[in-house]
């Protein structure tokens, strides 16, 4: 047993899979706390984030019942915890960028930390012709879930039993709640039993 969890923590831990993650998934607590959570060591993936997406979360989170206290301390905890994720010096990469002009400073952070993918439910505002040379995916985060799942199921899982107790709520019932972002992660984690 001993084994294999470090074997899988061995190569979990040598995943160098990096996910840009956009304001729109930053900013509904389950789904942030889920993305999040995958990235505690030991990860299945790297989050990153630049300055301008946090900025974007800071005035979006207001909108979203949360006091400029509550969005400035959850913003805190996130730079705490990953204090590498944030990504800098993409500035000036936005003017060469061709994908929608709202999102442009996503992509351009995609590019400069050489991202796998970026994780954002906006995936209308990234073309495959605005990021295909950068050979950078753009996924929805159910579809980016799904990919974590099948990265490390036996993680994935793991972790999301400790979020659920962490909130205090049964599998189910967190289930149930992220399967408005990701259906088809949420079945594949049921169906595990």
């Amino acid at each position: 047993m001993a084994s294999t969890i470090w074997n899988r923590r061995m190569i979990v831990q040598s995943n160098l899979y990096i996910a840009v993650l956009d304001t729109c998934v930053l900013a509904p607590m389950p789904l942030c706390d889920t993305l999040l959570r995958l990235a505690e060591d030991p990860s299945i993936y790297i989050p990153k984030w630049s300055n301008d997406i946090l900025r974007e979360l800071r005035s979006t989170l207001p909108r979203m019942g949360y006091t400029a206290a509550q969005a400035e301390r959850r913003i805190n905890a996130m730079e705490a915890a990953f204090e590498d994720a944030n990504v800098t010096g993409y500035e000036g990469l936005v003017g060469a960028m061709t994908n929608d002009s709202k999102d442009r400073h996503v992509l351009a952070a995609a590019v400069r930390c050489g991202a796998n993918a970026i994780i954002t439910s906006n995936a209308k505002h990234f073309p495959s012709e605005s990021v295909r040379m950068y050979d950078i995916n753009v996924l929805t985060p159910g579809d980016f879930l799904v990919q974590q799942f099948h990265q490390d199921q036996d993680l994935f899982a793991e972790k999301l039993v400790a979020q659920a107790l962490a909130r205090r709520v049964s599998l189910a019932e967190l289930c149930s709640v992220l399967s408005k972002w990701a259906p088809n992660a949420v079945r594949l984690l049921l169906d595990l039993g």
